[in-house]
């Protein structure tokens, strides 16, 4: 079967578009079929050697996939069962779903909920099951669309534009954030009610700056989330799950104290179950498939190991599919 493998190769690493065997994949007590996977911000990372990622080698990337189980010694999957995986150290740790097949542990597996089909969901993917358990932990903390208008940075992003998307069906007014003007009409087009400028949240932050959003999602982090978190109105709830900017927080206490602001952490990785089910029950249920298919590119397997620098530049919209088994 073809697989992305990434190998070290001297003092750095080496990856290649090649065939392996099913006899080279990893314990696990399910095997799926892919049928769809992703590019990620972490996918990319991991592809290019930008980051430290992979923890071991060689290693297959790809941090989700949609599938169908071919066999399974897990009493919750049998053959036939479409599923879905997000998270878990798959692609870091564990082989991942750049690859015609994958064996993992049946505990990592969702299984496709109704209403969506399996391109569907590796569109939405672990970005946009990010984006969710995001509004959802606004809610949470009690946010509602009366009480304001919510920020999202990195809009344009697969995380953005699929919590923009969900805020605005929802109700909420969206504040857009983004460092790409020509994506203005995207984003109006998904559903938010005005685009900033991300400069406006890369200066040198405030331990208090005017208030202006009730809540906000931040994929940024470093200056970006600390400016937020300056602005949010007292009581509000800021949900972060994200580094893009850098995993610093030049920020002070004062809105903690002085608003009663929350920084509501939000993991996707190692995430409890019955909140990604939770979450996916939520992306069923809210998220217009209209809008998914707006956001979503799909990209040919061929052309993953290229497309990711260009991913890191900030060249790339929404949401990008790549078809494995379809």
């Amino acid at each position: 079967m073809k697989a992305i493998v990434i190998d070290k190769s001297g003092d750095g690493q080496s990856v290649s578009l090649t065939q392996i065997a099913d006899a080279q994949l990893p314990e696990g007590d399910v095997l799926v079929e892919v049928a769809y996977t992703t590019l990620n911000y972490k996918d990319a990372l991991a592809i290019t050697g930008t980051a430290p990622v992979v923890r071991r080698f060689p290693m297959v990337p790809g941090i989700d996939f949609t599938g169908t189980v071919v066999q399974s010694g897990h009493a919750g999957f049998k053959p036939g069962d479409r599923v879905i995986l997000n998270g878990w150290g798959v692609g870091e740790k564990h082989w991942g779903g750049l690859a015609e097949r994958a064996q993992v542990s049946g505990d990592w597996l969702v299984p496709l909920p109704e209403g969506i089909d399996l391109r569907q969901a590796a569109a939405i993917g672990t970005a946009g099951y990010t984006a969710m358990l995001c509004v959802q932990a606004l809610e949470r903390h009690g946010l509602t669309p009366a009480q304001g208008e919510v920020v999202v940075s990195g809009a344009a992003g697969g995380v953005g534009s699929v919590a923009t998307a969900l805020l605005a069906a929802k109700g909420f007014e969206v504040a857009a954030v983004t460092g790409r003007a020509s994506e203005a009409g995207y984003l109006r087009g998904l559903g938010a009610s005005r685009v900033i400028d991300r400069a406006e949240l890369t200066g040198k932050p405030r331990p208090l700056g005017q208030e202006r959003w009730a809540g906000g999602i931040d994929v940024a982090g470093s200056t970006v989330l600390a400016n937020m978190l300056s602005m949010i109105n007292y009581g509000g709830v800021v949900a972060a799950c994200g580094l893009a900017a850098g995993m610093d927080l030049p920020a002070s206490v004062a809105p903690f104290i002085l608003r009663g602001v929350t920084l509501a952490g939000v993991d996707s990785v190692m995430c409890p179950k019955a909140r990604r089910l939770a979450a996916w029950a939520g992306l069923a249920q809210d998220l217009d498939l209209g809008k998914l298919e707006e956001m979503t590119t799909e990209l040919p397997f061929e052309e993953v190991i290229a497309t990711a620098s260009k991913f890191l530049d900030g060249g790339v919209r929404g949401r990008i599919v790549i078809p494995v088994r379809p």
